[in-house]
C-alpha cells in the first residue's frame, strides 16, 4: 500500500469507529479496576441531615456522601457466622421498644382411643362419651332402633339383629286378615264382617320372617304358569277336591294343573269369552275393554285367558272356605288380591273398570236396597258393562225367578240397560251421563249422592246406599282406546290435587319420559330381561310411570300399582291409563299371600312415610310377600340408605347400594336386594 492509500485509511469513517471503540475500553478497564480495588471501600449512601433526638428532618434535602466504612476492612465470614447474635442483639433492642407477648402453648394431644396419634397401640386412652342407652339395648334380640342423636349433632348406629322365623303356621299369614283376636270382637259376622281388613294393634305387628313351604321350589315361569304350578308351592288340596269336576283345578302329580273352566265355563274360559264378544262385538276386548275386575274369581282363569286378549283382569276374592283361590292365581301369574263385598267400599277408584264380571260369584246384590250392586255401579266406568252369569239368569225355579226379577228391577232402577241375555249369560250398559237419574219419578230409590260425596275415597270408607254421580265434564267416559291411552294424559288428571308449578300434563308426560329412561338402562345394563319378571308391585306408584315403562320396554310381566294414602291420590289417572291398581296405607300390612310378588320397586316411599310408619315394619311387610328369589328395587335418598340396609341385611337378603344415574354425589342412592329361601 503506498503513502496515498495510508492517507486515506486514517482519513476514513472506519479508522474513526476504531479509535472510539479503544478509548472506551480504556475507561471502563481503569474504572472497574479502581472500584473493584480492596484499598478502595467507599460505600456511597444518601445522607439526610437529621436531628438525633427526633425522627423528622432537620436540614436541607439528602445527599451524597460517603460511607463511614470509607477506609476500613472487614472479615466477611465473620460476619456470616455472627448472623444470629446480631439476630438476638436486634430482637433486645426491638424487645425494648416494644412488647411481644409469646406464643401459646401446644395443646395436649387427647387420646381416645386404644391407638395413638401415631397408630401405635396404647394402654393409656381415655373413653368417649356413649350412650347409655344404646349400649344397655344392645344385643338384644329383633331390636331395630332408629339412628339416635349423640347431643353434638352426630349420629350413633345401632345395628340392627337378625330377625328369626315365625313358625310354620304362618307360612300363610295374612295380618290383617288372620287377625283371630279381632274378628272374635266383631258385634256381628252376619254380613261378612269377618272378611275384611282387622289389623293388629301397635305393638303387635309381624316381627319375624314368614316362612316357605317345605319343599318350595323356584315358581313355573309364565306362560307355563298359566296352566301349571308347583304343588309343593301352594300345598292345599281342598280346592281340587271340591271343584274338580268343574274344570278348575286337577293335580297332577307334583304340579297342579289349571284346564281352564269355571262353574259357568266348564268347556273353557276361550270359548267363553268367544261367546261375551259374539254376544255384544262393542266390548271389543284388548281395544275398547283394556280393564276388568273378575268378582269371585275362583282360580282366575277368566282373567288368565283375557291377558292373551291385552286385558288385564284384577280377579278378586276373599279368603273363605276357598281360602286359596287368590294364591293360586298370583302363583299362576294372574293379577289377584283379597277383598270382599262387605260393608265397605273396595279399594280402587271410581270408573275403574271397563268390564266387571260375575260367574257364580256368591254375592247377593238386590240386599240391603242393592248396596253392593252400588258398589259395583261405583267401580264400573261410564258405558261399561257388567256380566252376570249365574242360575236365576237361566232356571226358572220359583225362588231363582223371583231373583231374576230383583235384579232386573235394581238394574232399571240404577238406569243399567239390559243390552242381551243369552243362555246362562246377562249383560248390563252403565249409563254415560247422569240424564237418566235425574228423569226419574221422584222418590225413586236409591238416590243419587250428595254432590260434595268423593266417589274416590275409599280408605275404610263405608257403602253407601246411593248413586254415585258421574263428572258432568265427562270425565272417565271419554277415555282414548288400547294402546293409546296408556300414553294420553286423561281428562281426570286436572282433578289430581298436587303441588305443582308445571301443568299437570306436563308431569305426566315428564314422569313418563324419566322412569322409560330408567328402565332401558335396567334392561341395557342390569339385564331385567333375564329375571323372568311376572308378578310386580309398584310401592309409590304416582301416575304409573314405571309400569307404562314395563310396558314399552315389553317386558311380559303385569303391575300393581300402589298409590299411598300419604299423597294424592292418582289412582284414578292409573285405570285411566289402562293400568291396575289399589290405594293403602304402609303403616298396615298389604291384603296378600305370603311370596306372591316376583320385584318390589319403591321410589321416594322410605324418605316420606319414615315421618308416620316404622320403617322396619315396611320392610318386614315386603319381605313376607315377596318371592324367595325375588327382587327388591328401592330408590330414595341417602338419609334413609344406612337404615334400609341394616334392616335388609338382618332379614337376610343378599344386598348391595348403586349410584344413580347422577353419579356418586347425587342425593339419591338405589338399594337392590335379592330375597333368599328359608324355611321353618
Amino acid at each position: 500500500m503506498g503513502n496515498g492509500g495510508a492517507a486515506d485509511l486514517f482519513k476514513s469513517a472506519t479508522l474513526v469507529k476504531i479509535s472510539g471503540f479503544i478509548l472506551v475500553s480504556v475507561v471502563f478497564f481503569f474504572l472497574g479496576k479502581h472500584f473493584s480495588d480492596g484499598s478502595s471501600q467507599q460505600l456511597v449512601y444518601f445522607s439526610s441531615h437529621q436531628n438525633p433526638d427526633h425522627d423528622e428532618i432537620t436540614g436541607p434535602p439528602s445527599s451524597v456522601a460517603f460511607s463511614p466504612n470509607h477506609n476500613k476492612f472487614f472479615n466477611i465470614t465473620s460476619l456470616i457466622n455472627d448472623t444470629s447474635s446480631a439476630q438476638t442483639n436486634e430482637n433486645k433492642e426491638q424487645e425494648s421498644t416494644e412488647s411481644v407477648s409469646p406464643p401459646p402453648p401446644a395443646p395436649a394431644v387427647k387420646t381416645m382411643g386404644v391407638v395413638d396419634e401415631n397408630g401405635v397401640m396404647a394402654e393409656d386412652f381415655e373413653v368417649g362419651e356413649f350412650d347409655t342407652v344404646v349400649v344397655e339395648n344392645w344385643g338384644k334380640a329383633n331390636d331395630t332402633a332408629d339412628l339416635e342423636s349423640d347431643g353434638k349433632g352426630g349420629k350413633v348406629r345401632v345395628r340392627v339383629n337378625k330377625f328369626p322365623l315365625c313358625p310354620e303356621s304362618m307360612r300363610e299369614y295374612i295380618p290383617c286378615l288372620d287377625n283371630k283376636d279381632a274378628i272374635k270382637k266383631l258385634k256381628s259376622t252376619e254380613k261378612g264382617e269377618k272378611f275384611e281388613r282387622h289389623c293388629p294393634e301397635k305393638g303387635k305387628e309381624l316381627n319375624c320372617l314368614v316362612p316357605s313351604p317345605k319343599g318350595y321350589q323356584t315358581p313355573i315361569p309364565w306362560p307355563q304358569s298359566r296352566d301349571e304350578v308347583w304343588f309343593s308351592n301352594v300345598p292345599h288340596a281342598r280346592l281340587a277336591e271340591d271343584k274338580g269336576g268343574q274344570n278348575w283345578i286337577i293335580i297332577d302329580k307334583d304340579k297342579f294343573k289349571f284346564p281352564g273352566g269355571g262353574t259357568q265355563f266348564i268347556h273353557g274360559a276361550d270359548q267363553y269369552l268367544d261367546q261375551i264378544e259374539k254376544m255384544i262385538p262393542e266390548i271389543a276386548f284388548g281395544h275398547h275393554t283394556r280393564v276388568a275386575l273378575d268378582v269371585g274369581c275362583g282360580v282366575a282363569s277368566f282373567g288368565a285367558y283375557l291377558l292373551s286378549r291385552n286385558v288385564t283382569t284384577l280377579s278378586v276374592a276373599p279368603k273363605d272356605v276357598h281360602e286359596n283361590q287368590i294364591q293360586f292365581a298370583l302363583e299362576r301369574g294372574v293379577p289377584a288380591m283379597v277383598a270382599a263385598f262387605v260393608t265397605r267400599r273396595l279399594l280402587y277408584p271410581s270408573q275403574a273398570f271397563d268390564f266387571i264380571h260375575c260367574s257364580r260369584c256368591r254375592i247377593n246384590w238386590t240386599r240391603d236396597d242393592g248396596i253392593l250392586l252400588l258398589e259395583v255401579n261405583r267401580l264400573l266406568r261410564a258405558g261399561g258393562y257388567f256380566a252376570w252369569a249365574a242360575q236365576p239368569v237361566y232356571k226358572h225355579e220359583a225362588i231363582l225367578k223371583e231373583q231374576w226379577e230383583e235384579m232386573v228391577n235394581l238394574t232399571s232402577r240404577l238406569c243399567w240397560k239390559l243390552v242381551k241375555k243369552e243362555g246362562y249369560i246377562a249383560i248390563w250398559q252403565k249409563p254415560l251421563n247422569n240424564s237418566c237419574y235425574l228423569s226419574r219419578k221422584e222418590g225413586t230409590k236409591p238416590q243419587l249422592c250428595d254432590p260434595d260425596d268423593d266417589p274416590d275415597s275409599v280408605w275404610y270408607v263405608d257403602l253407601k246406599a246411593c248413586i254415585t254421580r258421574l263428572p258432568e265434564e265427562g270425565y272417565g267416559s271419554n277415555i282414548t282406546t288400547w294402546p293409546a291411552r296408556l300414553h294420553n294424559p286423561p281428562d281426570r288428571l286436572q282433578s289430581v290435587q298436587v303441588d305443582a308449578y308445571m301443568s299437570r300434563n306436563e308431569l305426566f308426560r315428564a314422569e313418563s319420559r324419566y322412569w322409560n329412561e330408567i328402565i332401558e338402562s335396567y334392561v341395557r345394563v342390569l339385564h331385567w330381561k333375564k329375571f323372568k319378571l311376572r308378578n310386580v308391585l309398584d310401592m309409590r306408584a304416582g301416575f304409573g310411570g314405571f309400569a307404562a315403562a314395563l310396558i314399552e320396554n315389553q317386558l311380559d310381566c303385569w303391575v300393581l300399582n300402589v298409590v299411598p294414602v300419604s299423597g294424592p291420590n292418582t289412582l284414578p289417572v292409573i285405570y285411566d291409563r289402562g293400568l291396575i291398581g289399589v290405594i293403602h296405607d304402609w303403616c298396615e300390612p298389604f291384603d296378600t299371600y305370603p311370596r306372591t310378588y316376583d320385584l318390589l320397586h319403591a321410589a321416594g316411599l322410605f324418605s316420606i312415610e319414615q315421618k308416620r310408619c316404622n320403617i322396619s315394619n315396611i320392610m318386614l311387610e315386603m319381605d313376607r310377600i315377596l318371592r324367595p328369589g325375588g327382587h327388591v328395587y328401592i330408590r330414595d335418598s341417602l338419609a334413609v340408605m344406612d337404615e334400609l340396609e341394616e334392616i335388609a341385611t338382618a332379614m337376610g337378603w343378599h344386598v348391595s347400594i348403586r349410584d344413580t344415574s347422577e353419579g356418586p354425589h347425587a342425593s339419591y342412592r338405589i338399594l337392590t336386594g335379592d330375597k333368599r329361601l328359608l324355611q321353618a
